[in-house]
Protein backbone atom coordinates (compact mmCIF):
# COMPACT_ATOMS: atom_id res chain seq x y z
CA UNK A 1 0.00 0.00 0.00
CA UNK A 2 0.85 3.76 -1.11
CA UNK A 3 -0.34 6.85 -0.83
CA UNK A 4 -0.48 6.56 -4.79
CA UNK A 5 -3.95 4.50 -4.14
CA UNK A 6 -6.03 8.18 -3.30
CA UNK A 7 -4.78 9.45 -6.50
CA UNK A 8 -7.99 10.31 -9.17
CA UNK A 9 -7.86 11.66 -12.81
CA UNK A 10 -9.21 14.54 -11.52
CA UNK A 11 -10.85 15.91 -14.77
CA UNK A 12 -13.00 12.23 -15.41
CA UNK A 13 -14.05 12.76 -11.66
CA UNK A 14 -14.98 16.31 -12.48
CA UNK A 15 -17.06 15.80 -15.11
CA UNK A 16 -18.70 12.12 -14.08
CA UNK A 17 -19.92 14.07 -11.00
CA UNK A 18 -20.77 17.07 -12.69
CA UNK A 19 -23.09 15.16 -15.31
CA UNK A 20 -24.94 12.59 -12.56
CA UNK A 21 -25.44 16.30 -10.79
CA UNK A 22 -27.07 17.74 -13.58
CA UNK A 23 -28.96 14.55 -14.32
CA UNK A 24 -30.03 14.45 -10.94
CA UNK A 25 -31.00 17.85 -10.05
CA UNK A 26 -33.70 18.01 -13.57
CA UNK A 27 -34.68 14.50 -14.08
CA UNK A 28 -34.60 13.17 -10.11
CA UNK A 29 -35.12 16.07 -8.46
CA UNK A 30 -36.96 17.86 -10.59
CA UNK A 31 -35.27 21.43 -9.81
CA UNK A 32 -34.37 24.34 -11.58
CA UNK A 33 -30.68 25.02 -10.01
CA UNK A 34 -28.71 24.08 -7.08
CA UNK A 35 -28.30 26.04 -3.67
CA UNK A 36 -24.75 25.54 -1.58
CA UNK A 37 -24.03 26.96 1.34
CA UNK A 38 -20.26 28.12 1.55
CA UNK A 39 -17.74 28.42 4.58
CA UNK A 40 -14.48 29.49 2.41
CA UNK A 41 -13.35 25.76 3.32
CA UNK A 42 -12.28 23.17 0.97
CA UNK A 43 -15.47 20.80 0.72
CA UNK A 44 -18.30 23.44 0.10
CA UNK A 45 -15.61 25.18 -2.35
CA UNK A 46 -15.07 22.33 -4.48
CA UNK A 47 -19.27 21.54 -4.17
CA UNK A 48 -20.19 24.67 -5.56
CA UNK A 49 -17.36 24.32 -8.04
CA UNK A 50 -19.03 21.04 -9.40
CA UNK A 51 -22.43 22.59 -8.88
CA UNK A 52 -21.52 25.23 -11.60
CA UNK A 53 -19.96 22.92 -13.67
CA UNK A 54 -23.12 21.19 -13.63
CA UNK A 55 -25.78 23.43 -14.05
CA UNK A 56 -24.31 26.76 -14.98
CA UNK A 57 -23.63 29.58 -12.36
CA UNK A 58 -26.66 31.16 -13.48
CA UNK A 59 -28.25 28.62 -11.69
CA UNK A 60 -26.34 27.87 -8.41
CA UNK A 61 -27.19 30.49 -5.33
CA UNK A 62 -24.78 30.95 -3.09
CA UNK A 63 -24.85 31.29 1.31
CA UNK A 64 -22.62 32.80 3.36
CA UNK A 65 -23.86 32.12 6.86
CA UNK A 66 -21.53 33.54 9.53
CA UNK A 67 -22.27 33.67 12.74
CA UNK A 68 -20.19 35.64 16.06
CA UNK A 69 -17.53 32.97 16.33
CA UNK A 70 -16.76 32.52 12.54
CA UNK A 71 -13.25 33.20 11.31
CA UNK A 72 -13.36 36.59 9.54
CA UNK A 73 -11.36 35.25 7.10
CA UNK A 74 -13.82 32.16 6.10
CA UNK A 75 -16.44 34.88 5.09
CA UNK A 76 -13.71 36.49 2.81
CA UNK A 77 -12.65 33.29 1.41
CA UNK A 78 -16.74 32.77 0.90
CA UNK A 79 -17.33 36.28 -0.94
CA UNK A 80 -14.19 35.43 -2.73
CA UNK A 81 -15.08 32.22 -4.16
CA UNK A 82 -18.76 33.24 -4.87
CA UNK A 83 -17.36 36.33 -6.70
CA UNK A 84 -14.71 33.99 -8.70
CA UNK A 85 -17.20 31.49 -9.82
CA UNK A 86 -19.79 34.21 -11.05
CA UNK A 87 -22.44 33.02 -9.13
CA UNK A 88 -25.07 34.97 -7.35
CA UNK A 89 -24.77 35.17 -3.36
CA UNK A 90 -25.89 36.69 0.26
CA UNK A 91 -24.36 36.88 3.16
CA UNK A 92 -26.46 36.94 6.26
CA UNK A 93 -25.16 37.35 9.51
CA UNK A 94 -27.20 34.61 11.78
CA UNK A 95 -25.96 35.64 15.66
CA UNK A 96 -28.97 37.54 16.14
CA UNK A 97 -31.30 34.34 15.65
CA UNK A 98 -29.08 32.52 17.45
CA UNK A 99 -28.92 34.42 20.47
CA UNK A 100 -32.87 34.24 20.11
CA UNK A 101 -32.75 30.94 20.01
CA UNK A 102 -30.24 30.31 23.15
CA UNK A 103 -27.52 29.03 21.37
CA UNK A 104 -24.92 31.49 22.98
CA UNK A 105 -26.86 31.46 26.40
CA UNK A 106 -27.08 27.08 26.96
CA UNK A 107 -23.01 26.82 25.55
CA UNK A 108 -21.63 29.28 28.24
CA UNK A 109 -23.96 28.09 31.23
CA UNK A 110 -22.31 24.26 30.40
CA UNK A 111 -18.59 26.05 29.92
CA UNK A 112 -19.32 28.53 33.25
CA UNK A 113 -19.85 24.68 35.22
CA UNK A 114 -16.38 23.74 34.43
CA UNK A 115 -15.01 27.71 34.27
CA UNK A 116 -16.65 29.90 36.43
CA UNK A 117 -15.31 32.56 35.29
CA UNK A 118 -15.80 32.17 31.54
CA UNK A 119 -17.64 35.18 30.07
CA UNK A 120 -17.15 38.24 27.46
CA UNK A 121 -14.18 38.39 25.97
CA UNK A 122 -13.20 34.42 26.69
CA UNK A 123 -12.65 32.30 23.60
CA UNK A 124 -12.87 28.43 23.36
CA UNK A 125 -12.88 24.84 21.75
CA UNK A 126 -12.97 21.73 22.92
CA UNK A 127 -10.44 18.97 21.80
CA UNK A 128 -10.71 15.23 22.35
CA UNK A 129 -7.43 14.02 24.17
CA UNK A 130 -6.43 10.57 25.32
CA UNK A 131 -7.04 7.95 22.95
CA UNK A 132 -4.35 7.82 20.57
CA UNK A 133 -1.91 7.50 23.68
CA UNK A 134 -4.03 4.46 24.70
CA UNK A 135 -5.97 5.50 27.44
CA UNK A 136 -9.98 6.00 26.82
CA UNK A 137 -11.00 9.22 24.92
CA UNK A 138 -12.30 12.30 26.88
CA UNK A 139 -12.83 15.94 25.99
CA UNK A 140 -11.25 18.81 27.52
CA UNK A 141 -12.51 22.14 27.17
CA UNK A 142 -10.37 24.98 26.19
CA UNK A 143 -10.27 28.35 27.12
CA UNK A 144 -8.38 31.93 26.96
CA UNK A 145 -9.05 34.90 28.89
CA UNK A 146 -8.82 38.59 27.96
CA UNK A 147 -5.62 38.55 29.73
CA UNK A 148 -4.56 35.71 27.54
CA UNK A 149 -4.77 33.09 30.85
CA UNK A 150 -5.31 29.82 29.63
CA UNK A 151 -7.35 27.08 31.15
CA UNK A 152 -7.85 23.46 30.47
CA UNK A 153 -10.59 21.49 32.33
CA UNK A 154 -11.57 18.16 31.58
CA UNK A 155 -15.27 17.88 30.69
CA UNK A 156 -18.11 16.03 31.95
CA UNK A 157 -20.83 14.37 29.71
CA UNK A 158 -23.42 16.47 30.59
CA UNK A 159 -21.97 19.68 29.94
CA UNK A 160 -19.93 18.24 27.04
CA UNK A 161 -23.73 17.28 25.53
CA UNK A 162 -24.95 20.94 26.50
CA UNK A 163 -22.31 22.57 24.58
CA UNK A 164 -22.65 20.36 21.36
CA UNK A 165 -26.47 20.40 21.80
CA UNK A 166 -26.63 23.81 21.74
CA UNK A 167 -23.96 24.40 18.65
CA UNK A 168 -25.61 22.31 16.51
CA UNK A 169 -28.22 25.43 16.30
CA UNK A 170 -25.69 26.78 13.95
CA UNK A 171 -25.49 24.36 11.61
CA UNK A 172 -29.88 23.52 12.10
CA UNK A 173 -30.06 27.38 11.17
CA UNK A 174 -27.66 27.67 8.25
CA UNK A 175 -30.02 24.46 6.73
CA UNK A 176 -33.21 26.00 7.64
CA UNK A 177 -31.96 29.49 5.59
CA UNK A 178 -30.66 27.00 2.47
CA UNK A 179 -33.95 25.80 2.50
CA UNK A 180 -35.61 28.76 2.51
CA UNK A 181 -34.05 29.57 -0.96
CA UNK A 182 -34.70 25.94 -1.95
CA UNK A 183 -37.98 26.54 -1.59
CA UNK A 184 -37.77 30.53 -3.04
CA UNK A 185 -35.94 29.47 -6.08
CA UNK A 186 -37.49 25.94 -6.74
CA UNK A 187 -33.45 24.77 -6.58
CA UNK A 188 -32.00 21.88 -4.49
CA UNK A 189 -30.16 21.82 -1.35
CA UNK A 190 -26.39 20.57 -2.11
CA UNK A 191 -24.50 18.74 1.07
CA UNK A 192 -21.23 19.08 1.11
CA UNK A 193 -19.05 16.17 3.33
CA UNK A 194 -16.42 14.35 2.25
CA UNK A 195 -16.25 10.75 2.59
CA UNK A 196 -14.26 11.15 5.60
CA UNK A 197 -17.07 12.88 7.04
CA UNK A 198 -19.58 11.07 6.11
CA UNK A 199 -18.31 7.79 6.92
CA UNK A 200 -17.59 8.60 10.64
CA UNK A 201 -20.25 10.67 11.28
CA UNK A 202 -18.61 14.07 11.85
CA UNK A 203 -22.25 16.08 10.64
CA UNK A 204 -25.11 17.15 12.63
CA UNK A 205 -28.30 15.76 12.31
CA UNK A 206 -30.92 18.02 10.33
CA UNK A 207 -28.20 20.63 10.09
CA UNK A 208 -25.37 20.35 7.42
CA UNK A 209 -26.04 16.36 7.34
CA UNK A 210 -29.15 17.35 5.38
CA UNK A 211 -28.68 17.86 1.85
CA UNK A 212 -30.78 16.91 -1.17
CA UNK A 213 -27.85 15.35 -3.20
CA UNK A 214 -23.91 15.28 -1.58
CA UNK A 215 -21.95 15.12 -5.07
CA UNK A 216 -18.04 14.78 -2.53
CA UNK A 217 -19.63 11.91 -0.29
CA UNK A 218 -17.80 9.27 -1.90
CA UNK A 219 -14.35 11.29 -2.26
CA UNK A 220 -11.62 11.75 0.23
CA UNK A 221 -10.58 14.72 1.89
CA UNK A 222 -7.23 14.56 0.10
CA UNK A 223 -8.80 14.14 -3.49
CA UNK A 224 -11.36 16.90 -2.44
CA UNK A 225 -7.92 19.28 -2.11
CA UNK A 226 -6.88 17.93 -5.38
CA UNK A 227 -10.11 18.25 -7.33
CA UNK A 228 -10.56 21.86 -5.95
CA UNK A 229 -6.95 22.72 -7.46
CA UNK A 230 -7.64 20.91 -10.89
CA UNK A 231 -11.21 23.29 -10.87
CA UNK A 232 -9.05 26.22 -10.65
CA UNK A 233 -9.93 27.10 -6.93
CA UNK A 234 -8.25 30.40 -5.61
CA UNK A 235 -5.10 29.56 -3.90
CA UNK A 236 -5.97 31.13 -0.37
CA UNK A 237 -8.87 28.48 -0.35
CA UNK A 238 -6.91 24.86 -1.84
CA UNK A 239 -4.32 25.82 0.33
CA UNK A 240 -6.19 26.77 3.97
CA UNK A 241 -6.02 24.34 6.81
CA UNK A 242 -9.18 22.48 7.67
CA UNK A 243 -11.06 23.98 10.62
CA UNK A 244 -14.33 23.26 12.45
CA UNK A 245 -15.13 26.99 12.27
CA UNK A 246 -17.75 26.90 15.44
CA UNK A 247 -15.84 27.66 18.32
CA UNK A 248 -13.60 30.72 18.66
CA UNK A 249 -10.44 29.26 19.29
CA UNK A 250 -8.99 28.37 16.16
CA UNK A 251 -9.44 24.30 16.10
CA UNK A 252 -8.86 21.84 13.54
CA UNK A 253 -11.01 18.83 12.80
CA UNK A 254 -8.41 16.39 14.15
CA UNK A 255 -8.60 18.30 17.66
CA UNK A 256 -11.76 17.80 17.99
CA UNK A 257 -12.94 14.44 16.60
CA UNK A 258 -11.04 12.51 14.25
CA UNK A 259 -7.67 10.82 15.61
CA UNK A 260 -5.01 11.70 12.94
CA UNK A 261 -4.70 14.97 10.47
CA UNK A 262 -6.76 14.38 7.26
CA UNK A 263 -4.37 13.15 4.92
CA UNK A 264 -3.13 10.22 7.49
CA UNK A 265 -6.84 9.88 8.08
CA UNK A 266 -7.90 9.22 4.84
CA UNK A 267 -5.30 6.80 4.00
CA UNK A 268 -6.04 5.08 7.41
CA UNK A 269 -9.91 4.68 6.01
CA UNK A 270 -8.96 3.33 2.68
CA UNK A 271 -6.94 0.82 4.12
CA UNK A 272 -9.66 -0.29 6.99
CA UNK A 273 -12.16 -0.14 4.12
CA UNK A 274 -9.07 -2.35 1.72
CA UNK A 275 -8.35 -4.74 4.77
CA UNK A 276 -4.97 -3.76 4.84
CA UNK A 277 -3.25 -4.93 8.07
CA UNK A 278 -2.67 -2.53 11.42
CA UNK A 279 1.41 -3.16 11.39
CA UNK A 280 0.80 -2.42 6.90
CA UNK A 281 -0.86 0.83 8.23
CA UNK A 282 1.54 1.63 10.65
CA UNK A 283 4.55 1.10 8.38
CA UNK A 284 3.30 3.38 5.97
CA UNK A 285 2.17 6.19 8.24
CA UNK A 286 5.58 5.47 10.25
CA UNK A 287 3.16 4.88 13.57
CA UNK A 288 3.14 1.65 15.78
CA UNK A 289 1.39 -1.19 15.10
CA UNK A 290 -0.45 -0.52 18.04
CA UNK A 291 -1.44 2.97 17.36
CA UNK A 292 -3.05 1.50 14.12
CA UNK A 293 -4.96 -0.95 15.69
CA UNK A 294 -6.27 2.01 17.81
CA UNK A 295 -7.21 4.12 14.55
CA UNK A 296 -9.16 1.08 13.27
CA UNK A 297 -10.96 0.70 15.92
CA UNK A 298 -11.96 4.17 16.32
CA UNK A 299 -13.03 4.29 12.86
CA UNK A 300 -15.49 1.10 13.58
CA UNK A 301 -16.84 2.85 16.83
CA UNK A 302 -17.59 6.03 15.37
CA UNK A 303 -19.14 3.72 12.65
CA UNK A 304 -21.23 2.19 15.11
CA UNK A 305 -21.96 5.20 17.28
CA UNK A 306 -23.34 7.52 14.77
CA UNK A 307 -24.93 4.82 12.56
CA UNK A 308 -28.26 6.64 14.26
CA UNK A 309 -26.92 9.73 11.91
CA UNK A 310 -27.90 8.24 8.61
CA UNK A 311 -30.97 6.24 9.30
CA UNK A 312 -34.35 7.85 8.07
CA UNK A 313 -37.18 8.26 10.77
CA UNK A 314 -38.10 4.69 11.97
CA UNK A 315 -41.42 3.65 10.60
CA UNK A 316 -43.62 2.19 12.94
CA UNK A 317 -44.42 0.10 10.37
CA UNK A 318 -41.27 -1.30 9.93
CA UNK A 319 -41.37 -2.57 13.38
CA UNK A 320 -44.35 -4.78 13.22
CA UNK A 321 -43.26 -6.27 10.02
CA UNK A 322 -39.64 -6.81 11.97
CA UNK A 323 -41.38 -8.31 14.61
CA UNK A 324 -43.68 -10.44 12.47
CA UNK A 325 -40.77 -11.64 10.88
CA UNK A 326 -38.79 -12.55 13.72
Amino acid sequence: MSWAVLNLDLEAEATKIANKLREMTANVLHKRGLVVAISGGIDSSASIALAVRAVGKERVYALVLPERDSSEDSSLRGVALAKHLGVRYEVQDIAPALVGIGCYKWRDEAIRRAIPEYGEGWRMNIVISGGTEGRFNHFKLIAVGPSGERREERLNLQDYLQIVAATNFKQRLRKTLEYFHADRLNYAVVGTPNRLEYDQGFFVKNGDGSADVKPIAHLYKSQVYALARHLGLPERITSAVPTTDTYSLPQGQDEFYFALPYQQMDLALWARNHDVSASELGEVLQISTEKAQFIYDDIEAKRRTTQYLHRPPVLMEEIIELHLQV
